[in-house]
């Protein structure tokens, strides 16, 4: 199963803020011209940062910033910000069979490990913020 790309798209549009936030607007269509995605994609995507409390959008195209610290921001933050899976990662199939012995026990053995699964992402997610991928952003750019 593939994350949705909302999750790619929102920390491009965080680092494009940065990176280009002292000289220039970041309005939707500016940072749109980055993605290259319709401007309509990063208004909603910002849209969704801004009701997580991540970024602050000035109407009309008076552009974005970060409503919090770039170090206090993490991946795990952006990942829940845009609802880029629903639920759990994993989506069991609906219906086993309960006659079948295996689809009878199916959830009893599969479902801790997909849980462990989706706790050691989500944990790893949490070890990274905003600041950490400017810092290689920066590096990266340089070279």
């Amino acid at each position: 199963m593939q994350i949705t790309s909302r999750f790619t798209v929102a920390v491009h549009t965080l680092l494009a803020i940065v990176y280009f936030g002292k000289e220039h607007k970041t309005t939707s269509e500016f940072i749109a011209s980055s993605v290259n995605v319709n401007p309509v994609v990063i208004r909603r995507t910002m849209s969704s940062l801004k009701n997580a409390g991540i970024i602050d959008v000035k109407a009309g195209s008076g552009g974005a910033s970060l409503a919090k610290d770039l170090n206090q921001i993490t991946l795990f933050d952006i990942y829940n910000a845009v609802d880029c899976v629903e639920g759990s990662l994993f989506h069991f199939h609906e219906n086993p069979n309960p006659a079948c012995p295996v689809g009878k026990n199916i959830h009893a053995v599969l479902d801790g490990y997909l849980i462990a699964a989706q706790n050691a992402f989500e944990n790893e997610l949490k070890k990274t913020t905003l600041g950490d991928l400017t810092a290689e952003l920066e590096r990266n750019a340089k070279s």
